[in-house]
């Protein structure tokens, strides 16, 4: 849909733009905060620390480098260094020097964070399920899918 070109001049988002803009940071915020709440009630972590570990899991030797740990967790390196202390506090996670590079890090998931990951993941996918696809047809899911994609494709 094209936008109206007074809109476009005046640099101002037409009602449609403010709709779909806090529509989708309200449901975002909303969403998160629910997951997270849940999450740290039922298996005391917070969506973060479980977003971390999955992340881990997922990783080849369930190891990754802290930069691109960051980046994939979406936090500052500032952010993630404090989010894996806690971890590793936890002895959900270790620190281990990278070979190549002295200055680099890599995070490691241990075998007690493969347990606890595998313990939240039940409720966590509940929690996915009850607030955002159970709430959705296949169509409406695969519509959405393809609107998320859109918006993350690069220009």
């Amino acid at each position: 849909m094209a936008i109206p070109a007074a809109a476009q001049r005046s640099g101002r988002l037409t009602g449609d733009e403010v709709a779909a803009w806090l529509g989708f940071l309200r449901a975002h915020t909303k969403i998160i905060r629910t997951l997270d709440q849940e999450l740290e009630a039922e298996c005391g972590l917070s969506l973060a620390q479980y977003d971390v570990l999955a992340q881990l899991s997922a990783a080849s030797e369930r190891q990754l480098r802290m930069t691109e740990l960051a980046d994939r967790v979406l936090l500052s390196r500032s952010g993630l260094t404090r989010l894996v202390d806690r971890l590793e506090g936890m002895g959900l996670v270790e620190r281990q020097a990278c070979p190549s590079d002295a200055r680099g890090m890599y995070a490691r998931l241990t075998d007690l964070g493969r347990e606890r990951l595998r313990a939240a993941s039940g409720p966590h996918l509940r929690g996915v399920r009850e607030h955002v696809t159970g709430r959705l047809s296949q169509t409406e899911l695969r519509r959405l899918a393809d609107l998320m994609g859109r918006l993350l494709a690069e220009r």
